[in-house]
């Protein structure tokens, strides 16, 4: 059996252990009593928000940002400054463990927002350990928040993992996500637009809208698999989910469904966006006829530039509205280091 690592005492500084690590449970039921008494009900069976009016939409738009992990995240993740590599491995687990214990596309979404919006702000020691507890926490988290039925600590710990962790050390784990995220654990995701677009883009026919919903939830999962589309804000990713995804069966202009979609969006940011998304239908192999997606050509410039044989999008943005400006890369958020804190 792999060896089972208990991190009682390498998760936190001195100065928190005792406030936070007490051997008794109170303080992490109280953590659980935190996040119940906040949490809002939003997604329903179809894990889709119920049709926002425009001042809740407004509303949504305006913080998004708040759960974007950022640009300079992205930034450092194409620099080889973070183990894009790691990232991928959790990624691939959380998604594996997802499909074993039947979780929703919207629990994986939020682990693996969680996993981005921890690391641009903390930086883990390099031991192949740190990223699979982290990839344990974050998915325990997102299904204690999102799931009815869900299993014990432990028990999410399935397939051939490197290492077993004790429940003792993931919580702590969970607990230092908790703290890093701010309790910030109902982000505002593609998943919170996704039925209000697919609904006006639509022309309010209901006919197709259950389809288009259940086909918009696994191209928006796949777009959080890889980290291309950190680049967008949840809004842009849902509007170029739902033009590509209408656009199957009727013939949809992209500059007007922008302009009803979101009146205040950068274009030129949701048009590379759509042409992402369906670039990234093609390289899975799940060839659709996106003729009838009208976009308009788009000449180069120092926004971006989108390489179509690595499927990579290097992104320059530094716009005010961007995710750059998320409360995790805001210049007096100091970066914490873990690498003192594991031990040597």
């Amino acid at each position: 059996m792999a060896p089972s690592f208990d991190c009682v005492s390498s998760l936190l500084c001195s100065e928190d252990r005792d406030s936070v690590f007490e051997e008794n449970s109170s303080v992490y039921e109280d953590t659980w009593q935190h996040i119940r008494n906040h949490q809002k009900h939003h997604f329903g069976e179809s894990h889709v928000l119920p049709l926002q009016d425009d001042e809740c939409f407004a509303s949504l738009v305006e913080k998004e940002c708040h759960h974007c992990p950022g640009v300079v995240y992205l930034n450092r993740m194409y620099n080889g400054d973070l183990d894009f590599g790691a990232r991928k491995e959790a990624v691939d687990w959380i998604e594996m463990v997802r499909s074993q214990f039947g979780f929703g596309p919207l629990c994986a979404y939020l682990s693996i927002n969680y996993l981005d919006r921890f690391l641009s702000a903390y930086q883990l020691p390099g031991r192949d350990w740190a990223m699979q507890l982290l990839a344990v926490a974050c998915l325990s988290l997102a299904a204690k928040i999102e799931e009815c039925d869900v299993p014990m600590i432990v028990d999410l710990q399935v397939g051939e993992s490197k290492f077993v962790f004790e429940a003792k050390a993931i919580q702590r784990m969970e607990l230092l996500v908790l703290s890093t995220l701010n309790w910030r654990m109902q982000p505002i995701t593609p998943f919170s637009f996704i039925d209000r677009f697919l609904y006006k883009i639509n022309d309010d026919d209901q006919s197709q809208l259950r389809s288009s919903i259940l086909q918009s939830t696994q191209l928006i999962l796949s777009t959080a698999r890889g980290i291309d589309f950190l680049a967008f804000k949840p809004s842009e990713i849902a509007a170029a989910v739902a033009i590509s995804v209408v656009g199957e069966t009727k013939t949809i202009d992209a500059t007007k469904a922008i302009s009803v979609l979101i009146p205040q969006a950068e274009e030129e940011r949701v048009l590379k966006c759509v042409k992402m998304v369906e670039e990234l239908l093609l390289n899975n192999g799940i060839y659709k006829d996106y003729s009838s997606v009208i976009v308009p050509c788009m000449t180069q410039s120092p926004i971006g530039v989108l390489d179509t044989s690595s499927f990579s999008y290097k992104s320059d943005f530094t716009n005010a509205d961007s995710c750059a400006n998320s409360s995790h890369n805001s210049p007096d958020t100091k970066r914490r280091k873990l690498n003192n804190t594991y031990g040597s």
